[in-house]
């Protein structure tokens, strides 16, 4: 008896031995759900090391004629999303580093570059409200009183996270939760919520929206619904319509959907993701939708060109065909089998706001002989001098647009 029950005991646990020795599976990644089986397509993995200076592939940019590039500021691993403080502060936030950074001009044109903050979830949204300056850090929002007075002493940023109660990292489920950020022509702070998945059915009055505040967080005001994972966005400065661009889902092939290009007119606004995407019905998620049932996109940018930051030219150093154009920062594709993007487009517009062309306007950076990219521009900002800046993520520089005859 006590032979079989030792027998019988050693069973059992050679058996259980399999099973508890096996490591559990490691979750899949959400930009991962839905690629095809044997497909290496993948993120590229960003840089956050610093590049020298002399390795900038400011050389390499090709614009039209009469336009110059140059280096304003690198040595910023990350660098991404940009705005302006009233002194002429640029703040820039980062995704994979955790940092923002302060890049102020000095007297003979160089500049200085400070870290203000780090240790962040991906900081990307930053936007000036007066001299404050708001970071929006995957659900975090903070607020940076008298900033440019204090680049030296940062002061401790007032926690607005409660007040805005945007949805967690959790919530979000680590998709598309980084934010771009904007000061609106009414005074309201306006921002992204992406999709928390790649395509799904979700809570449509919480994911895959624009959304509105007061500064002070209340006042929360859905601009538009079903547009999946805008990271940028802008109002016309004459309609004071707002532009936003958008992020297309995953896996549906190297050609579709096409990134867009959105024009809301009127506050709840519904695009249509998940049930169309580029103005065309998702193989996966239609569920019977009429795609013409929804506003159409302004405009298609390209196939999975990651089209990011953007804004309106409002100065007068351009030529007049630029005037109250929009210059889009096309960060470059990763889940396509040749590279698109990488590069930065205008949207010519006509007298009512129609989006006539896009013009490819800043260059050179995609090689496509070798399917290689040398930097990926995220951002575009117009500063007071009517020239444009460029961040450029991958190399952690900002480049200089100007223009001359």
């Amino acid at each position: 008896m006590i032979r079989q029950t030792l027998a019988a005991g050693l069973i059992a646990a050679a058996t259980a031995l399999p099973a508890f020795a096996q490591a559990p599976a490691a979750p899949v990644p959400g930009w991962a759900v839905g690629r095809p089986e044997g497909s290496t397509l993948a993120p590229h993995a960003p840089r956050l090391t610093v590049t020298p200076l002399d390795q900038v592939p400011v050389g390499a940019l090709r614009l039209p004629p009469g336009f110059h590039a140059e280096v304003y500021a690198h040595g910023m691993p990350g660098v991404r999303m940009m705005t302006e403080g009233p002194n002429g502060t640029i703040f820039a936030g980062t995704r994979a580093i955790g940092r923002v950074y302060a890049i102020s001009r000095n007297p003979d044109g160089t500049t200085r570059t400070r870290v203000i903050a780090q240790g962040l979830a991906q900081p990307n949204g930053v936007v000036m409200v007066g001299d404050s300056l708001y970071v929006i850090a995957v659900n975090r929002v903070l607020r940076y009183d008298n900033i440019e007075a204090n680049l030296d002493n940062v002061p401790q940023p007032v926690d607005m996270t409660a007040a805005f109660g945007l949805p967690t990292e959790q919530e979000h489920g680590g998709n598309h939760h980084w934010k771009f950020t904007i000061l609106g022509p009414d005074g309201r702070i306006y921002t992204n919520v992406g999709v928390n998945c790649n395509v799904c059915q979700t809570d449509r009055d919480k994911f895959a929206l624009l959304v509105s505040f007061k500064p002070d967080g209340s006042d929360r005001r859905i601009e538009a619904r079903g547009i999946r994972n805008s990271v940028g966005m802008a109002h016309h400065p004459v309609t004071r319509e707002l532009y936003a661009t958008n992020n297309g889902r995953d896996w549906a092939g190297n050609d579709w959907p096409q990134d867009t290009l959105h024009r809301i007119r009127q506050s709840g606004e519904d695009h249509g993701f998940p049930f169309c995407s580029g103005g065309a019905a998702d193989p996966q998620h239609n569920m019977g939708h009429a795609c013409s049932g929804f506003v159409q996109p302004a405009a298609l940018l390209g196939p999975h060109v990651a089209a990011l930051g953007m804004r309106f030219y409002t100065g007068t150093m351009f030529p007049e065909q630029y005037r109250n154009q929009i210059f889009i920062a096309r960060r470059g594709s990763w889940n396509r089998a040749r590279l698109s993007g990488y590069d930065v487009v205008v949207a010519h517009l006509d007298s009512q706001g129609n989006v006539m062309r896009l013009e490819e306007f800043m260059t050179g950076l995609r090689d496509d002989a070798n399917q290689r990219f040398a930097d990926r521009p995220v951002d575009v900002h117009v500063m007071r001098d009517g020239s444009l800046l460029v961040s450029g993520e991958q190399m952690g520089a900002i480049y200089r647009i100007t223009y001359r005859q």
